[in-house]
């Protein structure tokens, strides 16, 4: 067990929390819904970013590269000055929905280099322009920028020029669970030497405003009591909750405090009750108000303000210290705060953490395929966020303050008012998605449990209990609209953390995976009386995540009355199913009980892969033997039906719904295989046009909605790359609509889908995604682990030319294997040094600066694999350490 390992073991069982403090301080809390105390729900325009730094937040509290304690009462991070910015730098910019021409977007570089599951060693990258931040420039460029224009990003505005900038490095090493230290190293790049003015600051998350509680303090100790004669001053940090620490810092950093209070007179023009608030030691530095700040040195904000010159080339560093051990213990020497101790430690720490990696992944893996996976790692463990959101009391309004408008009783997430999050939780993104999403974090979750199995699981625990849950059984979905349906990928997620812990760690956690199968359960119950309108075990789902994937907009009604049969929807029904089945014959082993339950959904499956070949009675099929392909089907209200001929992953979808039996089984659960025989051999209606327990090599009964004559046809065109194969994986929407595009009429009105491999060019939902050609790595890992599936049941002799039409004829696991290789170069230099990621960005392809630092988007161009979208998406795209992890493990085989 390696010494990360055995630290995760002890918090795992209580007896050391090695996770109370972590990386838990959100990027981006202005803008947010919890924020939003508005009528209208214009949550970009209540709390924008000019009011950050002055106003103080409700539900929570943001910083570059930051870190706080798991309910975060105290909190940690970096604030920087150029001498030329209008404000300090205490958080990170990006444009609002509505001021970017393709939606919300941060203009900064920043990077997460490092980080073990639990934080005991850290490492973080912010790149600072030397030059004023370009503000204003950003948003009047990018607005007046369309949608079929590109993004104008910060390097365009030449700030980084001939490299003047600074790299702020940012590092972490846990000496114990609750003595943290941090070391800040700053590296000017530029030509010229440089001032940086660092300004580390620690600070409360205010709560007494809102609930009159009492008062925590941050203060001065004086020199007798804090060693200050050792190069050392102290800070003394006393919260009512979390207790007592101590903050430790050089004694030659000026002490500047204030309170996090809200400056009234800035915001609102009304008076402050005190002269010290939030952006006191902003107008101290910036404007050089000396009276902003308390000379009592107490308050509930304090920065340790150092002013560094720095040559060209040079790195001046700076080190602190977050205890909960008191300046008055004994230490060996005046200056074991910070050296020698200080350095061996950080040293032991990196040590650990490349053991434990190399633990995970025990491969010889190049040097740039090690570093692209340690960043994914990395940017899942950085990506966690305390996330306090409790409707019940947002809805009402806070104490001491204004209620809100009535409206809101009857707009965002009203009727979610049992919802009540008070956890860490894995985002998609903490600056453009600061808060979970339901489908997002199920993928998360798999990169994450090779890690952290018990976070991992904790994860999933959480978001089906039932002060998250919501009573009808529908899990939330992400906080601007918790009642949007997501894809059910939960019983997928569940079935895998269980699968991936007890093939790494050797644990079967079997009481996990029936926690959580008995929530399923009511999910998978809502999901049939809500989305299922007809009754026929075809469902419409609606949103799906998939934004603007569909003709119309999926979660509206539809512009021609009635509604659409959805090929995903049905997919994702019977992938849960399947799931399911899994999931019940596991728990069988122990508890025959389960066998019956394995019995219904096995029946459900049947009636549901029925209904998408023919809508129960036949009266219309999702499948058009025609094209060979699935598509989404519009009901009118006349009773008329009518396939909507998008070549897209909705028709791709049901290929996800697979699983096989294993010979064993028949007599491991003869009531279960009883069962199933009698009614396969009942109701060989249900059957004709799928694979049900059809046997196939090693005795393998094959569950399935596509049979394998099916999915040879829809393989052709998924495996063509004039249509969904691209070089980077599976295109989201076939690049047949290039030259075809699909075009809906209806009384006047013409509804088009284009090939669109990169941006949107549409405003649907914000217009920030495009699911009209990018290649998304979601829906690509669902679909290379359905073939290899398949390739489980069919074997070496089932073959499908790869790509299509070049002769190359390969297995199923061996098509799983080749788009695997694909989604991962998309990160990898090749031969002439440069990464498809960053395409034509020139800084990121040939400055040693930039060429090693991995971005993660949220999705990549359909055509030549440049990175799109939210920048650090590692939640879902972070399962690009999961493929690496299977490729190597395939080659080391």
């Amino acid at each position: 067990m390696t010494a990360e390992e055995s630290r995760l073991e002890s918090d795992r069982n209580r007896t050391t929390y090695w996770k109370r403090w972590g990386p838990y301080l959100s990027e981006r809390q202005w803008g947010t819904v919890r924020e939003d105390y508005s009528a209208t729900g214009e949550a970009w325009d209540y709390f924008p970013h000019d009011h950050a730094r002055s106003r103080t937040y409700r539900w929570g509290e943001d910083g570059i590269a930051g870190i706080s304690d798991n309910h975060q009462h105290l909190c940690f991070a970096i604030g920087l000055w150029n001498g030329e910015d209008p404000i300090l730098k205490e958080r990170l910019f990006g444009l609002t929905g509505t001021e970017g021409n393709h939606g919300e977007d941060v203009k900064e570089y920043y990077f997460y280099l490092d980080n073990t599951p639990t934080h005991s060693y850290m490492k973080y990258l912010y790149k600072y322009p030397q030059s004023a931040y370009p503000y204003a420039e950003l948003v009047e460029e990018n607005r007046r920028r369309g949608r079929h224009a590109p993004e104008y990003e910060l390097l365009d505005t030449g700030v980084f020029a001939e490299n003047r900038y600074f790299d702020v490095f940012v590092e972490y090493a846990k000496a114990s669970p609750e003595d943290i230290l941090i070391q800040i190293s700053v590296v000017n790049r530029g030509p010229e030497t440089k001032t940086l003015h660092l300004l580390p600051t620690l600070w409360f998350r205010n709560s007494w405003c809102w609930n009159n509680g009492q008062k925590p303090f941050l203060k001065i100790l004086t020199p007798a009591a804090g060693n200050e004669n050792a190069g050392v001053r102290v800070i003394e940090a006393h919260h009512p909750t979390l207790g007592d620490r101590w903050f430790y810092c050089d004694s030659q950093a000026e002490l500047l405090f204030t309170e996090n209070e809200t400056n009234y007179e800035r915001v609102f023009g009304t008076p402050n009750a005190s002269p010290y608030v939030k952006d006191g030691i902003n107008d101290y530095v910036v404007q050089g108000r000396k009276d902003a700040v308390n000379p009592n040195q107490i308050g509930t904000k304090v920065s340790a303000y150092s002013v560094l010159s720095i040559e060209p080339g040079a790195t001046k560093t700076v080190r602190l210290r977050l205890s909960d051990t008191t300046p008055h213990a004994p230490r060996p020497t005046p200056h074991s705060l910070f050296n020698p101790e200080f350095d061996a430690l950080f040293q032991t720490r990196i040590n650990e953490a490349n053991e434990f990696y190399d633990r995970i992944t025990p491969f010889s893996l190049s040097e740039d395929v090690r570093n692209v996976q340690r960043q994914a790692f990395a940017g899942m463990l950085w990506s966690k966020q305390y996330y306090n959101y409790v409707i019940y009391d947002w809805l009402k309004g806070d104490p001491a303050m204004p209620p809100p408008p009535p409206q809101r009783k009857l707009g965002r997430n009203h009727d979610w008012f049992h919802l009540h999050c008070d956890d860490v939780i894995s985002m998609p993104d903490k600056w453009e998605y600061p808060w979970f999403a339901a489908w997002d974090l199920a993928f998360h979750l798999i990169p994450l449990v090779m890690v952290d199995p018990d976070f991992a699981k904790l994860q999933l625990e959480r978001l089906v209990r039932e002060w998250y849950m919501h009573p009808s059984g529908q899990l939330p979905a992400y906080e601007w609209a918790f009642g949007d349906v997501n894809p059910p990928v939960h019983a997928w997620s569940a079935l895998h953390l269980y699968q991936i812990e007890q093939e790494i760690y050797g644990r079967a956690d079997k009481g996990f995976l029936e926690r959580v199968f008995q929530k399923l359960l009511l999910n998978f119950t809502w999901w049939v009386n809500r989305k299922d309108i007809t009754g026929k075990n075809i469902f419409q789902g609606g949103f799906l995540g998939l934004d603007n994937i569909s003709v119309f907009d999926r979660s509206q009604p539809l512009p021609t009355g009635g509604h659409l049969n959805q090929a995903d929807g049905t997919s994702w029904m019977g992938m849960f199913c399947l799931n399911m089945l899994e999931i019940a014959l596991e728990l069988a082993k122990d508890d025959r009980n389960y066998e019956d339950i394995a019995s219904k959904f096995f029946e459900h499956f049947l009636y549901i892969a029925d209904a998408i070949d023919g809508i129960g009675d036949k009266e219309m099929s999702l499948w058009d033997e025609e094209d060979g392909f699935y598509y989404d089907a519009l009901h009118l209200p006349s009773g008329q039906n009518e396939l909507l001929k998008v070549r897209s992953l909705v028709g791709l979808s049901p290929i996800f719904a697979i699983a096989s039996i294993s010979p064993d089984y028949w007599e491991r659960f003869p009531n279960f295989i009883r069962r199933a025989t009698w009614f396969v051999q009942n109701r060989p209606d249900l059957i004709e046009n799928i694979a049900s327990l059809q046997t196939y090599r090693g005795g393998r009964s094959l569950l399935a909605i596509v049979s394998p004559e099916k999915l040879r046809r829809i393989l052709h065109k998924m495996l063509d790359e004039n249509e969904f194969l691209s070089p980077h994986g599976i295109r989201s929407i076939s690049r047949y609509h290039a030259d075809h595009p699909y075009i809906f009429r209806f009384q006047g009105q013409e509804f088009r889908v284009d090939y669109e491999p990169a941006e949107s060019s549409t405003g649907l939902f914000g217009g920030n995604s495009n699911w009209r050609g990018p290649v998304w790595f979601p829906m690509n890992t669902l679909i290379i682990e359905s073939l290899r599936r398949f390739h489980h049941c069919l074997g070496d002799d089932y073959k499908v030319e790869c790509p299509t039409g070049s002769g190359q004829w390969m297995t199923l696991g061996e098509v799983a294997a080749e788009l695997s290789h694909r989604l991962v170069r998309t990160f990898l230099k090749d031969p002439n040094d440069r990464r498809p990621v960053y395409g034509s960005i020139e800084q990121f392809q040939t400055d040693p600066h930039w060429h090693n630092l991995i971005f993660f988007h949220e999705y990549f161009h359909g055509d030549n694999g440049a990175g799109i979208g939210a920048n650090h998406q590692t939640g879902w795209t972070g399962e690009v350490a999961v493929l690496i992890q299977h490729l190597e493990a395939k080659q080391g085989k």
